[in-house]
């Protein structure tokens, strides 16, 4: 067979090697929770509507990363199930060539009167943030009573028929350390993936919080529950490292931006909603596509933009060296 025949997709490469085959999408910095990680209590520094992308801008920016070898996408906030007419751009974006994986992360407030129409119009996987099944507990880190809400939402989006939920547990010191068997539990009677996340020193928010270590909650988890790593590739595209208890019913996930960073292994970059790109979570590295896409860019003029964007992704995040560098929250940046 004639080697220059055979297909080969385009790449997305930074300039240290790595493949840039995941962007994360915010469709709005607003969110009807304050969890104390994330949104100050009492913020009001929110995006103006009108520099948020419009759904045609959005689709836009998707095209161009799926035309240049991005394969996977996730749509993010804020809380995403704010911005109205979601479903339609999930529709739009699941009808873009190259658009292989489309999935959400939200905090499941509003997702019992949207599981079902989300996952027809194409959303494949959904993340969910639930940092503790004690209300009081939730109450104290979100600023609402809303694990009901969150409650009633898996079990619709259980019922819509995802290929996969993710539960999103941020670890937090003196506050949810202790909850991490009961939501292991809760997990594995549901069948849901459970991550457990360290703490990043984002914005006076989380640099406010103690660090928890999750490599000894791992240790433990694995000796309580039976767990052996795993390595295949189909528990999505992220920096988790996975675990599966022996009768394979049961899969965690371990996110350690700061015990145990993935930096070298780094795939992402995220859209914020006023349509900036940015690189990492703990640099300040950004590239603004807005101001192109209003002055009526070319298709090659936007693949050109995220190219030169793409090489201004950092080695590595400064959290450890320089944890009050970003002064930024995590809302803005985009989940």
């Amino acid at each position: 067979m004639n080697s220059s025949l055979i297909f080969s997709p385009p790449t997305l490469t930074d300039r240290f090697n790595r493949s840039i085959d995941y962007l994360r999408v915010s469709v709005t910095d607003r969110c009807d929770l304050r969890c104390s990680y994330c949104i100050p209590k009492g913020f009001r520094g929110f995006e103006v509507p009108e520099h948020w992308l419009s759904f045609a801008e959005i689709t836009r920016v998707v095209g161009a990363f799926a035309r240049l070898g991005t394969r996977r996408f996730r749509l993010t906030g804020g809380e995403p199930l704010l911005r109205k007419g979601l479903v339609d751009l999930v529709g739009q974006l699941n009808g873009i060539d190259g658009v292989d994986d489309l999935s959400l992360s939200t905090n499941g407030t509003l997702l019992a009167t949207q599981a079902y129409d989300l996952r027809r119009a194409g959303v494949k996987r959904l993340n969910i943030s639930l940092d503790s099944l004690r209300g009081e507990c939730v109450q104290h880190i979100t600023g609402s009573n809303s694990l009901e809400k969150v409650l009633h939402g898996l079990r619709m989006a259980k019922g819509a028929g995802f290929e996969r939920i993710k539960i999103n547990m941020v670890l937090m010191q003196d506050v949810n350390e202790s909850d991490v068997s009961d939501m292991v539990a809760f997990c594995m009677q549901h069948g849901f993936i459970l991550r457990l996340i360290e703490m990043m020193p984002m914005g006076a928010t989380g640099q406010s919080m103690g660090f928890v270590d999750a490599q000894p909650i791992l240790a433990r988890l694995k000796n309580q529950f039976d767990l052996h790593a795993v390595h295949d590739d189909g528990l999505g595209g992220g920096p988790a490292r996975y675990w599966r208890s022996a009768d394979g019913a049961f899969t965690m996930g371990v996110i350690t931006p700061m015990s145990q960073h993935f930096c070298e292994t780094c795939n992402r970059v995220r859209l914020s909603v006023d349509g900036t790109l940015y690189m990492c979570l703990g640099q300040d590295e950004r590239f603004e596509l807005r101001p192109m896409l209003r002055a009526g860019c070319s298709d090659a003029e936007l693949e050109a933009a995220i190219r030169t964007a793409i090489e201004l992704k950092p080695e590595k995040h400064d959290f450890h060296e320089q944890p009050e560098k970003i002064i930024r929250f995590m809302s803005m940046t985009g989940g």
